[in-house]
């Protein structure tokens, strides 16, 4: 029996019955495949490539067999520079990449990288939006350097969202209205992971494209289960007769729907969602835009509400008005104001100049652009430290260990909601007795040497604590 490991993130895990509708598509990977393969899902919640390869992968080497396929399914938490924890920068991600793809060929596996699947989020025209940033093109430019095997799930994900269109797509995905689930009675937002006919589609199309994959086990998949799945049907918001209507009826329903977040006029990301309550008995909540309807939710047995546009916000300052139904009488009108901001600025580095020397714990600080709420501090593309921004737009940052005579280039980049800036380039200089220094390759013969030793010579040591 031939095997195929998954290892990734959240998408492709395995779930129980508690989670549902949540579902992860590598759990069914196994309906499309021929019996003499079977499937070893790994995937878990959060997972990095970092995370995996340090604390993981060994593991799995010691478990691999010689023929044994490695689906490797990353690019998703990691492209999240807001979390110091999961981040990978493009160079870090690619060469966590490689290593795992060397490691997996040593004991005699095959290695195959996946792209990670898009995300529900589409624009006013009806395209796809990229959120994943440029992780996709990582794990292609990984594949190409390394030889491994690709699958390109973004590109076929991409067109499947693509022909269900907005008003279809959201069906595949744990993204519900009050009432609809039991796991769920106020409903759930969540455009990025998949329910048990996403999952099982986007197995499907996983299983369709390593049929095609050459290099690969033509015995593998069964062409004969790749039969594709029903097609979702059209979501209720969208099957609201003449919703443009109850804006001209005359208001029966006492009380009037409560917008409970964004708060009014708050600047907020494309993809948020909004909540709030409805009044007493209403059974659901409609939205619009100058007269336009935009879409509209189920209220919640506790009569709450929450809801989101499979279609991203454009940018700019909206108006949005909802009213509640109740039967055939609708509410009062209310009225939310708010505004979308779709790029940030990179912040401004006030301090360390670039022409002064600074100490071996230099303080970093300076202003951020409207809407920043952190300025992440990079180094060679390595994450080291975040900076929340004040009230006043004012930051600062000093990080935990001494730096390094010499000079350094460090990025700073501004993040606010999904999406961040692009990075401001600093060089600084830190006092010192630079490594490469004749005071220190003078004494290479010898181990090194502190200022604590009473010999002669000892080399100096400057610390910002001492």
């Amino acid at each position: 029996m031939r095997k195929i490991r998954i290892v990734g993130n959240s998408v492709a895990a395995p779930r129980v019955e508690r989670e549902a509708p949540l579902a992860g598509w590598g759990q069914y990977l196994g309906e499309f495949l021929t019996e003499g393969y079977e499937v070893h899902n790994y995937a878990r919640d959060a997972m990095t490539l970092r995370g995996y390869f340090s604390k993981r992968l060994a593991e799995l080497l010691t478990l691999l067999n010689p023929g044994d396929l490695v689906l490797l399914a990353f690019g998703r938490v990691e492209q999240r520079i807001d979390e110091p924890r999961r981040y990978h920068g493009p160079r870090e991600y690619k060469e966590y990449l490689r290593l795992c793809v060397e490691a997996i060929r040593a004991e005699g596996g095959i290695p195959v990288l996946l792209t990670p699947e898009v995300r529900c989020a589409f624009d006013e025209a009806g395209n796809v939006v990229n959120t994943l940033g440029e992780y996709p093109e990582l794990t292609r430019e990984a594949a190409d350097e390394t030889g491994a095997l690709l699958v390109d799930m973004t590109q076929y994900t991409t067109a499947m969202l693509a022909e269900l269109g907005p008003t279809r797509a959201r069906r595949l995905f744990r993204w519900l209205d009050p009432g609809e689930h039991p796991n769920h009675p106020e409903g759930v937002i969540d455009a990025s992971h998949l329910n048990e006919l996403g999952a099982r589609e986007v197995a499907r199309l996983t299983a369709a494209r390593l049929l095609e994959t050459p290099g690969l086990p033509p015995d593998m998949v069964d062409p004969e289960l790749l039969t594709p799945g029903e097609i979702p049907p059209v979501l209720t918001e969208f099957m609201v007769s003449n919703p443009e209507m109850a804006l001209t009826m005359t208001p029966s329903v006492l009380g009037m729907p409560e917008f409970t977040s964004p708060t009014p006029r708050q600047l907020i990301g494309a993809m948020r969602k909004l909540a709030g309550r409805a009044p007493a008995g209403s059974d659901y909540v409609l939205f619009y835009e100058q007269g336009r309807y935009l879409g509209g939710t189920a209220v919640s047995a506790a009569g709450t509400w929450q809801w989101r546009r499979t279609v991203n916000w454009n940018a700019g300052r909206h108006s949005v008005e909802a009213l509640a139904v109740k039967g055939d009488a609708v509410s009062w009108t209310s009225v939310l104001e708010f505004e979308v901001l779709d790029h940030v600025e990179p912040p401004q580095v006030e301090g360390p100049k670039p022409d002064i020397w600074s100490g071996p714990r230099p303080r970093f600080f300076g202003k951020a652009a409207r809407g920043t709420t952190k300025v992440m501090v990079l180094e060679q593309g390595r994450l080291i430290a975040a900076a929340p921004v004040k009230a006043d737009g004012t930051w600062q940052v000093t990080h935990a260990h001494d730096w390094r005579p010499g000079t350094h280039t460090v990025d700073f980049v501004g993040v606010f909601s999904a999406i961040h800036s692009e990075p401001a380039s600093v060089t600084l200089r830190v006092h010192g007795i630079p490594e490469d220094s004749w005071l220190h390759t003078s004494l290479k013969s010898r181990e090194t040497c502190s200022g604590g030793c009473e010999h002669y010579p000892a080399m100096p040591v400057w610390r910002a604590d001492a």
